[in-house]
Parts: structure tokens; C-alpha cells; sequence
């Protein structure tokens, strides 16, 4: 059986020094290999319960194999507005149901997508839409992340007159303010940013709903308006101490970083060098704010999180086609710093109003017969301190909760609720999630825009 490739970053030692994406490209025998593997497969669950955009993955890789890079930019391009930005930030839900995974690794799907839109775009095979027949309708979408792009494509498509409004100063949302450039550099936004405007999409930046435009005027001048904000409230932590200055939200860390990037700021908002760093919070956020640490030298990088270490391998409570739980470790947690499972923050100490320390206590699980982690204790007598000058908190995200401006009401878990004439797509409608999905929405919520604006 053939083997997954586990050397797909560049040289530690050479990325930790930029901000350039850590993903080497891959050589023609590596692609001809990974693609091989994909017609081992028996029954495709991977485009089916995995991909939530419904990607046609074997039919895309058997073209990939047989060098007809045309024909697998056509299967890809039917399902997937922008493949460049799952590519490389997706986890590929596809590859946790790959058949090939039952019994060895799963087929490089991603990698192997990103093969498919590079070559695309290097081939002149993407180039702007223009729809056959324009409607006489103006939608405007609110917020430029992953969603509004999608549905701002999608109903660009069916020849509708689109108008995105943006509050930051370039469009993307957390594309462009939330994910690092070493995982995805921001020439790849402003690539697909410039197709969406040559198709006739049009862009209003530095704009904020409620501030320089009111809800009533989008009412008035369009013919539906669709709020695409995500969610940008963070979760806090409410412990003693919360009130020490260098303790900071993730993205704050995050977005600084990626501004200074760009140019929009001389210098990050929050630096680290020569720093003592704690990033509380093990998921994929508290990884790139390991990463981005790592890349300002910091003096030391500790991240921790209350869930327990996932065991190396699929667990039993998610039997294949689920998505596996199972450990992993991303790019950056390989790049250096240490992580800490079942720790629980107590209490922040601080000094002439600084943060200095974290008080903390191990926690012990309860675990379900199939091993999936149920609830926790504190376990007496493992109460430590541990020295920082820098906290981050990425802790995810709890929803929307200045919804006011938008004239809509807030549900569950902070998202909100479409009204007349407005539709809500997305994490904003749906609750923090994947960007995949948030595109796959999109995609359902622009068929129920167009339906709307043919009555």
C-alpha cells in the first residue's frame, strides 16, 4: 500500500524566520504518487459524508494522475468557489472518511487540490465570470470573510448586481485578519479578490453597518441584503486576575501581526520578542498564535489546554467514515514551544499591573465507554505556578452579540436570524465552524436569494 507524504513543510529552521507559507511544493513524482493512490479506493465516502462542499475527489485525482490538469480543474471548479483557500487551510474532513485510512493513510486530498487550482491559475484556466444574462436586482453583502465572498460569487453567477460591504480596511474577513501568512499568504485574497472584481463584484472597504451606513439605507437601495459577519465575539476567560495588561485575545495577537504584514501598521500592535508566552487554548488558533511567537523569538512558547491528549491513533467513539479523534499536531506546534494537556487556569498573578504568572490545577476526565472525553475534575494537590509575561487566550468564539445595528434578533448560541428581505449566512447563522463550511452555506443561502429575488 502506498504511504502518505509526512515531509510536505519547508526546513524548520527556514520558515520559522518568515512568514511565507510552510508548505513546500510538491514534485511530479509526489503528485503521481499521492493522485495513484486514489484509485485503490472502493466506495468514495470522501466526497460524499466527508467534503461538505461535495468535491467529485476521485474523478479529480484520476485526472491529476493521467497529467489532465484542464479536466481536473473542471471537476474541482463545479463544487468549489475558491479552492485556493481550502487548499491550504482546511483540515479536509474528506481525508477522516477516505477509504484508503480504514487500514493505512488516508489520500492527500488537499495537497492534491492545491496542485489542481495553482496549476489552473498558472495555465490561465480561471479567468473572470461574466454572466450570459444580467439581472435587474442589487444585493448587498455585509462582511467580506469566506461566506460573503462565496455568496457574493454565487449570485454574481446567476447574473444578480453585487455590492460587498467591508469594516476593515482590505477585503477577506478572518482570511486575511485571522489566519497567519504562513498559512495562507495574502497575495492568494487579493488574487481572487481582483477575479471578483473584473466578474463585476463590487468592493466597499473601511464601512461599517450601523457607523457610516445604516441598515435603512441598504433596505432602501438593494433588494436584499445578506449579513455575512461571522463571529467575532471571543470567548474570555473570567478568572482572577483577568485585569493585567499583556493578556490578550487571540486574534488581536493574530490580526496585528498580519496588518504589519501587509503594511496597514508599522510595527505589530503586540510584540513577544524576548517574551515568556502561554497561549491558553489547544485548537487550531492557539496553534497559529504558537507559530506567529515563535517567529517574533519569543523566549519561550507553552501552550495548554484543558481537554486530555487524544490518544495517537482513531479513537473508537468516531469509527470510520467520522471524523477521526484522534492527536495532531500542526506545523507550527513543530516548529517548537511545548504543550500541556488536562490543565485547567485558576488565577492570574501580576506585578505593577502586568501579568507575570498563571495559577493552575491538573484536571483528570471522565471518559464514555468509546474513550470520548464526558467531564472533568480538578485533582487535589497538582495546584502550580507557572511564569509568563504573555497571554493569549484562544478560547474560540461564542457568536454575535451587538446585533442591534442590523435590526435582527440573536438566537442560540449568539448567532443571528434572517428577517424580511435579509438573510444571515454562515458562522453568524450557523455558530463558529470551519471555513469550508461556511462556503457550503453560502452556496445553499444564494439559492434561496435568487428564488427570493426572482418572485
Amino acid at each position: 500500500m502506498k504511504q502518505r507524504l509526512h515531509n510536505i513543510y519547508r526546513p524548520i529552521d527556514e520558515r520559522k524566520k518568515d512568514f511565507k507559507e510552510v508548505e513546500r511544493k510538491l514534485t511530479d513524482a509526489e503528485i503521481i504518487e499521492q493522485s495513484s493512490q486514489c484509485t485503490e479506493c472502493g466506495i468514495p465516502f470522501c466526497h460524499g459524508s466527508g467534503c461538505p462542499l461535495e468535491n467529485v475527489i476521485p474523478e479529480m485525482n484520476a485526472a491529476v494522475l493521467a497529467g489532465n490538469y484542464r479536466e481536473a480543474w473542471n471537476v474541482l471548479s463545479t463544487t468549489s468557489n475558491f479552492p485556493e483557500f481550502t487548499a491550504r487551510i482546511c483540515p479536509a474532513l474528506c481525508e477522516g472518511s477516505c477509504t484508503a485510512g480504514i487500514g493505512g493513510s488516508p489520500v492527500m486530498v488537499r495537497q492534491l487540490e492545491k496542485v489542481i487550482v495553482e496549476k489552473a491559475f498558472e495555465e490561465g484556466y480561471i479567468t473572470p465570470f461574466i454572466p450570459e444574462k444580467y439581472s435587474d436586482k442589487n444585493v448587498v453583502v455585509v462582511g467580506s470573510g469566506p461566506a460573503g465572498l462565496a455568496v457574493a460569487d454565487e449570485l454574481m453567477r446567476q447574473g444578480h448586481h453585487v455590492t460587498v460591504f467591508e469594516k476593515a480596511a482590505a477585503p477577506g474577513g478572518l482570511l486575511r485578519y485571522g489566519i497567519p501568512d504562513f498559512k495562507l499568504e495574502k497575495w492568494v485574497i487579493d488574487r481572487r479578490i481582483n477575479l471578483m472584481k473584473e466578474s463585476g463584484i463590487k468592493f466597499e472597504c473601511n464601512t461599517q453597518i450601523g457607523v457610516d451606513v445604516a441598515i435603512e439605507y441598504l433596505h432602501k437601495r438593494f433588494d436584499a441584503v445578506v449579513i455575512a459577519i461571522g463571529t467575532p465575539e471571543a470567548r474570555d476567560i473570567n478568572v482572577s486576575g483577568r485585569e493585567f495588561s499583556n493578556i490578550h485575545l487571540a486574534l488581536d495577537f493574530l490580526g496585528g501581526q498580519n496588518r504589519a504584514n501587509a503594511g496597514e501598521v508599522n510595527n505589530p500592535p503586540i510584540s513577544v520578542k524576548g517574551k515568556k508566552v502561554v497561549v491558553i487554548g489547544g485548537g487550531d488558533t492557539g496553534s497559529d498564535c504558537v507559530g506567529t511567537s515563535l517567529r517574533q523569538d519569543a523566549t519561550s512558547v507553552l501552550q495548554l489546554e484543558i481537554m486530555p491528549e487524544p490518544p495517537q491513533l482513531r479513537s473508537c467513539s468516531t469509527p470510520w467514515p467520522e471524523w477521526p479523534y484522534q492527536l495532531r499536531t500542526s506545523s507550527s506546534q513543530l516548529e517548537g514551544g511545548k504543550r500541556r494537556w488536562n490543565i485547567q487556569t485558576k488565577a492570574f498573578k501580576g506585578q505593577d499591573g502586568k501579568v507575570t504568572a498563571l495559577e493552575i490545577v491538573q484536571v483528570e476526565w471522565e471518559f464514555s465507554p468509546e474513550g470520548r472525553p464526558l467531564k472533568f475534575k480538578e485533582i487535589p494537590g497538582t495546584e502550580e505556578t507557572i511564569p509568563a509575561d504573555m497571554v493569549f487566550l484562544a478560547l474560540g468564539f461564542t457568536g454575535v452579540s451587538t446585533p442591534d445595528a442590523l435590526g435582527l434578533d440573536i438566537g442560540e448560541r449568539g448567532t443571528l436570524k434572517s428577517g424580511a428581505g435579509i438573510f444571515v449566512v454562515g458562522d453568524c447563522a450557523k455558530g463558529a465552524s470551519l471555513v469550508v463550511r461556511a462556503i457550503a452555506h453560502s452556496k445553499e443561502v444564494a439559492k434561496e436569494i435568487n428564488e427570493y429575488l426572482s418572485i
